[in-house]
């Protein structure tokens, strides 16, 4: 009863299906014979050298989809109206999904700084996606580095996967990019709306006199509302600059773009290059929203209370580290919950 170590074959495994989302190689097997695989200072060689091999593309490619969410990307289903925007594909749309992996693998590879998932001066492109973003230069299908010229892309938030997972058909929709903001990014859940809750309207000529800002406003003005949705709009609203296929834009309908908002914290932004400045600074709640998606990933399970101290040491690793993710990854398969495991075995009271 209680929990036990797990084995090293076990380890063997549960590292291999972490970090290359496939069974144990040969040096993992011998390690494990030798019983070497409860050895801290082995793990983090292990996890330096599993980095280093292709096969870690894998676990960037999951991980990331189940992060940000982008399974929808790969659906047969059109995720836009196909009159309004026209070549947006199922192929541009794996390019999206491809980005987001690339970027990823690069983060934990190379500039070894997790904080690039929020914000950076650069993206991991072909031609198509550059194509697609206005960018000159890339002139190869393959995937390459490309560092941007001016502060409209950079991070996950610049990314056209994210800004159309979290788009409707036919308009974004600042409420669920704000919702997405603080879930993903800051680890923070809003209540959900109240059951009679009215939806906006989808009057075209509202909106094209409105804009979507003055509609939010006047849905926000019910007081069953204004909770939630002041502290989610600004930071959906700040994003309106991509449309809802993740392209720039300056015009919603016939209304210029107001990009401005206050945070629930009272700071002042306008546009998305400032909202990430200013997401940025929160790097305690970055951290430990890292250290629970990756620590629930790496399990396969949910966080537990009993979680507690393994996630205070990953956060603390992120924040005294730069958020470099190498003693990150090693700090996480040497953790309690990582090496050890729940008995299923219950004793019966009499």
């Amino acid at each position: 009863q209680g929990a036990y170590p797990l084995s090293h074959f076990e380890v063997a495994s549960r590292l291999s299906y972490f970090l290359w989302c496939s069974t144990p190689d040969q040096e993992l097997f011998d390690l494990a014979y030798a019983g070497k695989l409860q050895d801290s200072t082995v793990l983090a060689g292990q996890v330096k050298r599993m980095l280093a091999d292709p096969k870690s593309k894998r676990f960037a490619e999951n991980f990331t989809v189940q992060w940000l969410g982008l399974t929808k990307l790969l659906d047969s289903e059109p995720m836009v109206d196909a009159e309004m925007y026209p070549g947006f594909d199922l192929e541009l749309r794996k390019d999206f999904y491809q980005e987001s992996a690339e970027f990823f693998h690069y983060v934990l590879t190379k500039s070894k700084n997790m904080l690039d998932l929020v914000n950076s001066d650069y993206s991991i492109l072909n031609k198509s996606l550059a194509d697609f973003y206005g960018i000159e230069g890339v002139n190869d299908d393959v995937f390459q580095k490309v560092n941007f010229t001016d502060n409209k892309r950079g991070g996950v938030l610049g990314m056209a996967g994210v800004l159309a997972t979290t788009s409707i058909s036919t308009r974004t929709s600042p409420v669920l990019r704000g919702k997405w903001v603080m879930e993903q990014i800051l680890g923070i859940s809003p209540p959900p709306p109240p059951a009679e809750v009215s939806a906006l309207t989808e009057d075209k000529n509202i909106h094209e006199e409105l804009g979507l800002r003055k509609i939010l406003e006047m849905h926000r003005a019910n007081p069953e509302c204004q909770s939630c949705h002041e502290k989610m709009d600004p930071l959906g609203l700040g994003l309106e600059n991509y449309d809802p296929t993740g392209q720039w834009r300056e015009t919603y309908e016939k209304v210029k773009i107001d990009a401005s908002g206050v945070t629930a914290e009272g700071e002042k932004f306008n546009g998305p290059e400032e909202l990430k400045r200013i997401l940025l600074k929160d790097e305690k709640r970055i951290a430990r929203n890292f250290s629970k998606k990756m620590l629930s990933y790496a399990l396969g399970r949910t966080i537990l209370f009993t979680d507690e101290p393994a996630l205070m040491k990953l956060e603390n690793s992120l924040l005294e580290n730069n958020f470099n993710p190498e003693p990150f990854l090693i700090e996480l398969v040497n953790s309690y919950p990582f090496l050890m495991k729940q008995s299923d075995f219950q004793q019966k009271s009499i």
